[in-house]
C-alpha cells in the first residue's frame, strides 16, 4: 500500500494522487516488458511531461511547477515505486535544468528553460568521464574558444543516462588548466555536429535507463550556451549534485517501499504448515525492520528537502539522505527476496529486478564511500 504522506498543501496532495494514478495506469503495465527488452521509455517521459511532472521544482514563469523540493521528491518516490528507471530519468532531467535555473542569466533562462521544462524535451547530464568519476577535477574534456564567441568541445563523457535519446546535454568541460577552478558549464543541443554516442553499457539493472559514453569531436557551442562565467563549472556541479543526491534518495526509498509491499503481500498469502508465513515471528520481525529502514530513509530525504526549501545549507543532509536511503534500498530488496524464498529468486516476481536496481543507487551521484567522506568533513569542521 502507498505510504501515508503529510502534504504541505492540497495542491501537493493532488499532485501525489495524480502521480499514483499515472503510475498505476501508464507505468506499471509497461515496466516488466520494457525492462526485459531494454526499451527506452520515451513515450512515458512524454506522458509525465504532459502532466507537468518533469518540471515541478522550477519557477512557473518558465513553465515549471513552482513546487517545493519536498513535494517534487515525493513524486519521484512514487514513480520509483512503479518504475525505477523512469524515476532515475526524472531525477537526471531535473539535474540538467539546474545550472540554467540557478546560475543562468535572465536571457539564458528565457531562451532555454521553457524548452527544458515544457515536458517535450529530455536532458542528459554530462559530468563523469572514463577516468574522472568521483574525482571531478581530473576531467579532460576541453572547451576551446574559437575566436568568434563560440567554443569547440573535445573529449569523452561516460555513464551518461539518456545518451543518444536526449534533446540537450548539460556538459562540464575544462576551459583552463587550473584544476577544479578551470571547469565551465555548457548546454549542448543534441543536433550539434560532432556529437556521437557509444553503444549502451551492458548493465545488471535499470535496463530502461540506457547509459553510454558521449563523444565530443570538435562540437561547436555558441558562447550564449555557456552557463555562468568560465571557471564556475565545479561549483555548479557540486551544487547540483546536492540536489541530485536527494533525487536518488527519494528513488531508492520508492524502490524499497515497492519491495516491502511485495514481501508483505506474499507473506500474508503464502501458507506453510497450515498458516500464513507472516504469522512466524522471525519473518514478521524481518518485515518490521524493513519498514523501519524505509521510514528512516524517507525521513532523511524529507528533512534535507525542507532545509533546501527554507534556503538553508543542506549538503551534509543530502549526503546523509543518499547514504541512508540507498543502503536501505539494498538491504530491503535483499530481505524481500529472502521473504519469498525460491520464488524471490525467479523472474516471476519483480524482486530480483528490484535487487539489481538497488545496487547502483549506492554507486551513482557519488558512491556511498564519497557520501561518508562528505559527511565526515562536515562533522569534523564543527
Amino acid at each position: 500500500m502507498p505510504a501515508t504522506r503529510l502534504m504541505p498543501t492540497d495542491e501537493a496532495a493532488d499532485l501525489i494522487e495524480l502521480t499514483r494514478e499515472i503510475c498505476h495506469k501508464e507505468l506499471a503495465p509497461k515496466v516488466d516488458e520494457s525492462e526485459r527488452k531494454h526499451l527506452f521509455p520515451k513515450a512515458t517521459f512524454r506522458t509525465l511531461g504532459a502532466a507537468g511532472l518533469l518540471s515541478l521544482p522550477y519557477p512557473e514563469e518558465f513553465g515549471g511547477g513552482g513546487q517545493p523540493y519536498e513535494v517534487y521528491l515525493q513524486v519521484v518516490e512514487e514513480i520509483a515505486s512503479a518504475w525505477m528507471s523512469v524515476a532515475v530519468g526524472v531525477s537526471v532531467h531535473s539535474l540538467t535544468a539546474y545550472p540554467v535555473a540557478t546560475f543562468g542569466t535572465d536571457a539564458q533562462k528565457a531562451a532555454l528553460l521553457p524548452g527544458m521544462l515544457s515536458g517535450e524535451q529530455l536532458g542528459a547530464y554530462c559530468l563523469s568521464e572514463p577516468l574522472a568519476g568521483s574525482d571531478i577535477a581530473s576531467m579532460t574534456t576541453r572547451a576551446t574558444p574559437t575566436g568568434d564567441g563560440s567554443y569547440s568541445l573535445k573529449g569523452t563523457k561516460a555513464w551518461i543516462s539518456h545518451a543518444g535519446h536526449a534533446d540537450y546535454y548539460t556538459t562540464f568541460a575544462r576551459t583552463a588548466d587550473t584544476g577544479s577552478k578551470g571547469l565551465s558549464t555548457f548546454v549542448v543541443p543534441a543536433d550539434a555536429a560532432g556529437l556521437a554516442f557509444a553503444a549502451p553499457e551492458r548493465k545488471m539493472g535499470l535496463h530502461g535507463d540506457p547509459v553510454a559514453q558521449v563523444m565530443f569531436d570538435g562540437v561547436v557551442v555558441d558562447g550564449a550556451r555557456r552557463i555562468g562565467e568560465e571557471g564556475q563549472g565545479m561549483m555548479m556541479a557540486l551544487s547540483a549534485l546536492d540536489s541530485g543526491r536527494l533525487g536518488i534518495a527519494a528513488g531508492a526509498t520508492g524502490l524499497a517501499q515497492a519491495a516491502l509491499d511485495q514481501a508483505a503481500t506474499y507473506a500474508n498469502e503464502r501458507h506453510q504448515f497450515g498458516r500464513p508465513i507472516a504469522s512466524n515471528q522471525g519473518l514478521a520481525f524481518l518485515l518490521a525492520d524493513m519498514e523501519a529502514a524505509v521510514t528512516s530513509a524517507r525521513a532523511t530525504y524529507l528533512h534535507a528537502a525542507r532545509l533546501k526549501d527554507a534556503g538553508r545549507p543542506f549538503s551534509k543532509e543530502a549526503a546523509v539522505a543518499k547514504l541512508v536511503a540507498t543502503d536501505a534500498a539494498m538491504k530491503v530488496t535483499t530481505d524481500a527476496v529472502q521473504v519469498l524464498g525460491g520464488a524471490g529468486y525467479t523472474e516471476d516476481f519483480p524482486l530480483e529486478r528490484y535487487l539489481r536496481e538497488a545496487k547502483v543507487t549506492q554507486i551513482f551521484e557519488g558512491t556511498n564511500q564519497i557520501q561518508r567522506l562528505v559527511i565526515s568533513r562536515h562533522v569534523l569542521a564543527g
